[in-house]
């Protein structure tokens, strides 16, 4: 029961970020924001690794990705979602992985312990 409850507030989550950006498209809010010239793409990659495929993000990455923003990160991540290429990934998985990097990379640059 423990583990539906994890996964109720990380899609309620989910679905208050994406609130705000429900009435645009992610190519409209990625060029809006810029979010492509934000973050090079050694960090896109190292992040798109991790929320794709398996690993970790380096502590360099999360911050990159932090200054990114959470707008930009959803929107990139949405969007290729949608490219065909990765249509038979499971969707829930991806968005669930997004989050918790996400999470994880907002806590790792705010903790005072990242900066010793």
């Amino acid at each position: 029961m423990a583990s539906f409850d994890v996964y109720s507030v990380l899609v309620v989550l989910f679905l208050t970020c994406g609130e705000v950006m429900a009435n645009k498209g992610n190519d409209q809010i990625i060029k809006e924001n810029n979010c492509e010239t934000k973050i090079g793409l050694p960090y896109v990659i190292e992040a798109f690794t991790s929320i794709f495929k398996t690993g970790s993000v380096s502590n360099k990455c999360c911050g990159e990705l932090v200054v990114l923003g959470k707008v930009c990160h959803t929107a990139l991540v949405k969007r290729t979602l949608e490219n065909p290429l990765f249509k038979d990934l499971n969707r829930t998985t991806i968005i669930v992985k997004s989050i918790q990097t996400w999470n994880n990379c907002l806590a790792l640059i705010d903790s005072p312990s990242s900066f010793a």
